[in-house]
């Protein structure tokens, strides 16, 4: 032992020991300032997303019911390939990160609904599913939470002074005038509308708001095309649907410039016996077995509209704020609207759970590829296209129609009795309110760009 003290002691190993020793040290001390530097940078970049704003909820509401619950064992979905289009045209308004609106979960909510059946008066009948009798409440108690960012709610007070003197229109089929039936309810909390126009049929409305002079309309055109239509009010049709591809329905084109926002809307009445023409000249034709017509398929003429309604909003030289919402998927079960389909359904799908059917995944898929190409033209021409991708989210809310509750109180003689239940439109209150949160968020978004 003292031996080998000795040796550790002797001049020549304090000098190498003193020459390892520094060696240590400076490595030591470049590691130190190598890890500072590290965290110096990972620092800066946490920092950069603690200080990127908040969206915050603007509108608390309150109360609460005990909420429903379902399951379901439907296949999962794949991913359309075209979801980057939706995802890309919505971020902060810094620019500092992606925020997609559309991908994200229906949670529960105790909070009740903006608005009630007794406290709005535009909710017609066939929508007003808790006068009707429908039994349960719980499809009134969630909201959509996309998994990106915060999504406010709808602030009618926001919306209204935001929206003084100018004009909003819907255009599009009967789900649009579910839509703008919502934000009327929506709105009356602060202002009731004044209705000043209505067609024939009660299809196509126009209301104002007098203390912010806001117009707010609602256009009936099922195609946005010229289109020549046979059916009844029950939807019964007494000859085949003459629909013009190259030709835009006035109704809308005429009035279009006296809008400072609109949102148009095609899809589910492509789907219907039709015969296509272009130049004057029948072309084909859409489910027509015996009229010796060429099949183009729905696809064919749901294209063609879409190009021929974008390239006449990015080229008529006014300068709108327009919105392309996507199709509505429907959610009937063990059949059609005409043939005893049902939605019996009482609380939302879980990612995962549904897949949507072949017609709609083509329709929207139709949806972004137009919209994209057109959203480009739009920004060198001035014009702001933004995409309202409301189809996933409605996916997921087999809950939120009508069902056999389109009549009022269907099953008050016979419990047993066959009604026919309206599963593509939406009760009110219900998930289309939700859309309107969407709105303003990308409207606010847009306004701060």
């Amino acid at each position: 032992m003292v031996k080998e003290m000795r040796m550790d002691l002797n001049p020549s190993s304090l000098h190498k020991r003193h020459h390892i020793f520094v060696k240590f040290a400076v490595s030591f001390l470049l590691l130190g300032l190598a890890f500072r530097l590290f965290a110096s940078d990972s620092f800066r970049i946490s920092s950069s997303v603690i200080e990127a704003p908040p969206l915050a909820d603007t509108n608390t509401l309150t109360d609460s019911l005990p909420l429903s619950s379902s399951s379901s064992s439907l296949p999962a979905e794949a991913p359309s390939s075209s979801d980057s289009v939706a995802n890309e045209s919505q971020t902060f308004p810094n620019g500092a990160a992606e925020c997609d609106l559309f991908t994200g979960d229906w949670v529960a909510d105790p909070s009740a609904p903006a608005y009630t059946n007794a406290t709005c008066p535009e909710i017609e009948d066939h929508q007003n599913c808790m006068r009707n009798g429908r039994p349960d409440s719980g499809f009134l108690y969630w909201r959509w939470n996309p998994r990106d960012c915060e999504l406010p709610r709808f602030d009618p007070d926001k919306f209204l002074d935001f929206m003084r003197n100018k004009s909003l229109a819907f255009i599009g089929d009967s789900i649009s005038r579910n839509h703008v039936q919502s934000l009327l309810c929506i709105l009356s909390q602060v202002e009731r509308a004044v209705e000043v126009y209505h067609d024939e049929q009660y299809k196509s409305k126009t209301w104002q708001f007098p203390s912010h002079n806001l117009t707010l309309s609602v256009i009936w055109t099922p195609f946005l095309l010229k289109a020549d239509i046979f059916e009844d009010i029950n939807g019964v049709s007494s000859s085949e649907i003459q629909l013009h591809l190259d030709k835009l329905d006035q109704t809308w084109t005429e009035q279009y410039k006296n809008f400072d926002y609109a949102v148009i809307a095609g899809g589910k009445w492509f789907l219907k016996t039709a015969i296509y023409h272009e130049n004057d000249t029948v072309t084909g034709c859409h489910y027509c077995p015996g009229k010796n017509s060429t099949e183009l398929g729905f696809d064919y003429a749901y294209r063609r509209a879409l190009k021929t309604v974008l390239n006449f909003m990015t080229d008529s030289g006014h300068k709108a704020f327009v919105f392309l919402r996507t199709t509505t998927p429907d959610h009937f079960e063990n059949g059609e609207w005409f043939s005893g389909g049902m939605c019996n359904r009482t609380a939302p799908f879980k990612e995962g759970e549904v897949e949507m059917r072949d017609v709609d995944a083509a329709m929207r898929d139709i949806e972004l590829e137009e919209f994209e190409k057109a959203a480009s033209v739009g920004a060198e021409n001035g014009v702001i296209l933004k995409l309202l991708d409301t189809t996933r989210l409605s996916l997921l809310r087999p809950d939120g129609h009508p069902g056999p509750y389109r009549q009022f109180q269907p099953f008050a003689k016979d419990k047993n009795a066959k009604v026919q239940n309206d599963c593509l439109h939406w009760c009110l209150p219900g998930p289309i309110d939700s859309w309107n949160d969407l709105l303003m968020e990308i409207i606010n978004r847009g306004s701060r760009q």
